[in-house]
């Protein structure tokens, strides 16, 4: 029997835990003599205040859903992929080998090509960590982490001794050809009637992050294998019983979350910035882990944490350039809201089911 009901869950106690964090944050504010209202407000008015803060939002919103899925898929077979940024790296290279030497004739063929390559790319930096896993029993969490600092080193290496052009002193690709350029909001919706700002990077991956989205959900709650992934993720002992492989279980499940990781890099090198740059991902495969914890691992959750996370990016960035608080201290409110939601989960957690245990107990 659950202690509580599914909605307490998955909207009360993440409520609960950001207005925790939120209070803690506005302490923050007040202990370096700053006004934490008027610090909201311009967080409200820079991010979703205009077409520019919401294009901004969304940008940093899709990077987090990608990440946020990744995690999550992981999450179901009992693991934790630590690994999103080394994944999403690799995936950047296969945007950039798939855009700069197939020639494409149009951004829809670019974008389906280029989606394979990172996903591919992400999958297989994810396939060795899975092997070790399954087979030598050597812990995900550590593999990913030394993966990521493999990936980074790598990449550093390919952009500067192979895919830079010669005349070029910057670690980076030769720009994409203009027929890979992916549509903006602005692009997609002026022939609908509605204006949005030109200089926002929100671009047409959003729409494929979404559809990531639909597609974990039904993988994992209208598929065998998703049935699979859950059950063995619940209790091992009892999936080997019902006859599941571990082994591919946990491959599989990997290499999923691995090639989720790397569609990020789509938003990143093909739709902002159209080339291949050192640092594209700016910490978006950390942050996944909390978009997935606060998102209850479930695609919907992971959406609007992803959104949360785009608020409190895009308008962390705005208080840090228009007021006197230090960038520094936006990272102490991110890592609040994480701490709140993740690390701290069953402060709210325990209260509460002991509260609907208790009414349960009455109505009874």
């Amino acid at each position: 029997m659950q202690k509580m009901p599914v909605w307490a869950d998955v909207v009360l106690i993440p409520l609960i835990s950001l207005i925790l964090a939120a209070i803690l944050s506005a302490l923050v504010i007040l202990g370096i003599g700053e006004d934490p209202i008027a610090a909201v407000k311009m967080m409200v008015s820079g991010s979703l205040g205009s077409t520019y803060g919401w294009g901004y939002t969304l940008y940093y919103a899709t990077n987090f859903m990608f990440t946020g899925l990744a995690v999550a898929v992981a999450f179901h077979a009992r693991m934790f992929n630590i690994g999103g940024e080394g994944q999403a790296m690799l995936g950047g290279l296969g945007v950039a080998l798939v855009a700069l030497y197939i020639p494409w004739p149009h951004w829809t063929l670019a974008l389906i090509g280029c989606t394979f390559g990172a996903a591919i790319l992400g999958a297989a930096w994810a396939y060795i960590p899975a092997v070790l896993q399954a087979k030598r029993g050597s812990h995900i969490v550590i593999t990913t982490i030394m993966f990521n600092f493999i990936a980074a080193a790598l990449l550093n290496y390919i952009l500067v001794n192979i895919l830079r052009p010669p005349s070029s002193m910057d670690p980076a690709t030769a720009a994409f050809p203009a027929s890979t350029h992916l549509p903006t909001l602005h692009e997609l919706l002026l022939p609908l009637g509605i204006k949005f700002s030109k200089a926002a990077p929100a671009n047409v991956t959003l729409i494929v992050a979404l559809l990531a989205a639909v597609f974990v959900w039904v993988l994992i709650w209208r598929t065998k294998l998703g049935y699979a992934i859950r059950a063995f993720g619940h209790s091992e002992s009892a999936a080997k019983y019902a006859g599941i492989n571990p082994v591919k279980i946990t491959v599989v499940s990997m290499l999923i979350s691995g090639g989720l990781a790397g569609m990020m890099s789509i938003n990143t090198t093909l739709g902002e910035s159209e080339r291949l740059i050192l640092n594209s991902t700016e910490g978006a495969g950390f942050i996944g882990i909390a978009v997935a914890l606060m998102g209850r691992s479930h695609p919907f959750g992971v959406v609007l944490a992803s959104i949360l996370f785009g608020f409190l990016y895009q308008g962390g960035a705005e208080l840090a350039l228009w007021t006197s608080i230090p960038r520094e201290l936006i990272v102490v409110i991110q890592a609040l809201v994480i701490l709140f939601t993740g690390a701290l989960d069953n402060m709210v957690r325990m209260p509460l089911e002991k509260i609907f245990l208790a009414l349960r107990r009455k109505e009874g």
